[in-house]
């Protein structure tokens, strides 16, 4: 099978099991890079040692971790076009992740916080802020929030992250307060939380990410 037509199928079949967007995302760059070095042959005729090239050659200039990431695309990849028949046997079983060191936790500090909020010029910068420090939620559990999510009651909201998993969090009084604020304000019936300020839709991450290194660099 050639390696396009097995990358499609194994994309589908993750894209069944409830894989993210994201990573779906990331699987399918490593998959184009893969496939732009071998060219589009037969998967069959690839072994170990040609993937280990690859991976000696693609990641000359990678960080531990992220070709960390490439060999567990690659491991993913080859396993299941092997458990799915397509392959008479997997050439990266043997095939070792690098270690990669543990990452000291990075935290603010009251004050770096206090400049941030301070920093923070309009009702949804200030609700987008205080969503995220008050809850803990990653960026792609924010954008995907919905008004229905939330329970203004007992101030709470439903999130969905990663593995397609929900859990509930909660917000502080300083949150609920600028949420409400940048809710009203706006004009919209979009359904979404956050939205853009041109043509309101639903943000993307990269959009909301923008926003807080707007804050981050104000501060």
């Amino acid at each position: 099978m050639l390696l396009s037509k097995a990358w499609t199928l194994f994309e589908a079949d993750k894209r069944i099991e409830g894989f993210s967007p994201q990573t779906l995302k990331a699987y399918r760059l490593q998959s184009f890079l893969l496939i732009g070095y071998f060219k589009d042959i037969e998967m069959e005729l690839l072994d170990t040692n040609q993937l280990k090239e690859y991976l000696a050659i693609s990641g000359k200039h990678l960080k531990p971790a992220s070709l960390a990431h490439r060999i567990r695309f690659m491991k993913s990849f080859f396993r299941w076009s092997h458990e799915e028949g397509y392959l008479s046997k997997n050439p990266t079983s043997k095939i070792k992740e690098p270690k990669v060191g543990k990452r000291i936790p990075k935290y603010l500090t009251e004050r770096e916080i206090e400049h941030l909020r301070e920093s923070c010029h309009s009702a949804m910068e200030k609700a987008i802020f205080e969503f995220m420090f008050s809850t803990g939620c990653r960026i792609g559990e924010i954008v995907a929030l919905e008004k229905n999510h939330i329970n203004w009651s007992n101030q709470s909201a439903i999130v969905r992250g990663k593995g397609d998993k929900k859990r509930e969090v909660y917000f502080n009084t300083r949150c609920d307060i600028w949420l409400k604020r940048y809710i009203e304000s706006r004009t919209d019936n979009n359904p979404a939380i956050f939205v853009t300020v041109r043509q309101p839709h639903k943000m993307s991450v990269a959009q909301m990410r923008y926003i807080i290194k707007r804050i981050s660099n104000r501060a």
